[in-house]
């Protein structure tokens, strides 16, 4: 006979102190908020639900430095060096080191653009003013989280939500032999839920944070509101059923979306977060309580005999680091900004004259050289690991960490400090197919991050 374990391995877990505030930075109505190409329209006409920043600090003791996280209901930077600059005026005010600042990004994609003002762009004029504004939230939230700050247990549980599904679908037309960006029924999601609970001494739950991979894309070029997308009505589920702050972490999400997706309906994209929501509680309730582990305690004579198991305190880690390390990743053979504005100016089509500007801008960005760096953030939090960066990595490079690091729980992020272009795997680039011709990255960036990451990981748990 095999004599399984006489004990549950417990939750992975840190205890030290846990901060936590949210400001809100929802844009005005009328502000510029075109994010498709396919859109007719350039401005918001009214708010689905408001936008949301919430910051995290965690530090081992009230004298270390912390790592702070940021969580906003944002889209993406247009272009990088505007959050070059957002996060080198931060880390002055706030007297940070680069490493330990993760700035989130939800990924919505019913938000006012992250760009400046652009007077051939109508009602573009307030995303001065509520970019600042973003900016003041975050140093409100941060402060506020600080002084906040208490002592808490952070542990992770995983779980599974049906949610995501691969958005790589073969055109059904032979003849165009491409891949078009939408639902592919015959392929399988990676549907891994991460969630993460903070419980204070008293036993009470502050917080949830949900890592989970799905485009944030179910509201799209026909809808005229300002929204979260599905991540509004999940904080909105799970905060109802726990009182506690929900944070969104957005997992590597570059070929997963939600099946039913690109509708101008807010109530799908209140329903898509609802599913998550309850996906995200159902975990949490198959968690143990914090701090304890449970354990064969003694057998019982009945009408049979009972395995009575029980709970006892673990010890908890209270370790904290933080790495960044810059990957040099080589850029396709691209035109030059010049000849891209150039190219943009003479476009009449209005889909594609919006794909211009972005591939002009993300060439601005990046200079015309024929490499640039890409920062890979990685945090060890007890016996958890936070990764990412700011491309938006296919869902395998999660599953491939994961599966690296099967002793850990993997936090894996998208679009943190910052937003470049897609990381897809070197298979696809003999492929039409939408992330590679985005990219300015060349065929092999996936796998440089996923070593780099690695290389990371290996440096944090050692």
């Amino acid at each position: 006979m095999t004599h399984p374990p006489k004990s549950l391995k417990p939750h992975p877990g840190f205890k030290g102190r846990i901060g936590i505030a949210r400001e809100d930075i929802t844009p005005p109505v009328g502000i510029y908020s075109r994010n498709w190409g396919a859109a007719q329209h350039d401005t918001a006409d009214s708010i689905h639900r408001p936008l949301t920043l919430t910051a995290l600090t965690i530090s081992a003791s009230s004298t270390d430095e912390p790592l702070i996280l940021i969580d906003a209901d944002l889209g993406w930077w247009r272009p990088l060096d505007l959050f070059q600059q957002f996060q080198q005026r931060l880390l002055e005010e706030l007297s940070l080191e680069s490493s330990r600042l993760i700035f989130a990004l939800t990924h919505t994609h019913a938000a006012a653009p992250l760009m400046k003002p652009d007077p051939a762009l109508p009602s573009s004029e307030p995303l001065g003013p509520w970019l600042e504004r973003v900016y003041q939230a975050t140093v409100s939230a941060i402060r506020r989280a600080l002084a906040d700050a208490d002592e808490a247990i952070l542990d992770w549980h995983h779980g599974r939500c049906a949610l995501a599904a691969v958005r790589d679908f073969p055109d059904p037309d032979p003849a165009a032999n491409r891949i078009l960006c939408g639902f592919n029924p015959a392929a399988v999601a990676d549907d891994t839920l991460l969630v993460g609970r903070i419980t204070d001494a008293s036993g009470t739950v502050r917080a949830t944070l949900v890592n989970y991979a799905c485009h944030p894309t179910t509201l799209a070029w026909a809808n005229t509101t300002i929204s979260p997308d599905y991540i509004g009505a999940m904080r909105e589920t799970l905060e109802a059923a726990t009182g506690a702050t929900a944070f969104f972490l957005q997992g590597m999400s570059g070929d997963v979306a939600p099946k039913h997706q690109y509708v101008g309906d807010v109530e799908v994209a209140d329903r898509h977060g609802r599913q998550l929501g309850f996906a995200a509680l159902a975990t949490l309730q198959d968690m143990q309580p914090a701090g304890r582990q449970l354990y064969f305690d003694e057998v019982v004579e009945s009408g049979a005999p009972l395995a009575a198991w029980r709970h006892r305190p673990h010890a908890l880690s209270s370790e904290l680091r933080a790495v960044e390390i810059a990957a040099d990743l080589q850029i396709k053979d691209w035109p030059t900004a010049e000849e891209l504005e150039q190219q943009r100016l003479a476009c009449e089509d209005r889909a594609l004259e919006e794909r211009l500007r972005r591939k002009r801008d993300i060439r601005r960005s990046l200079g015309d050289g024929s490499s640039s760096p890409l920062a890979v953030h990685a945090w060890r939090i007890g016996d958890a690991v936070l990764v990412g960066c700011g491309g938006e990595a296919y869902s395998q490079l999660q599953q491939e960490l994961r599966s690296r690091f099967p002793e850990l729980a993997v936090i894996c992020m998208n679009l943190i400090n910052g937003s470049v272009g897609y990381l897809p795997p070197a298979d696809l680039y003999d492929v039409d197919i939408y992330p590679v011709w985005q990219t300015p990255f060349a065929r092999g960036c996936l796998e440089h991050i996923r070593e780099t990451m690695t290389s990371a990981i290996e440096e944090l748990v050692r």
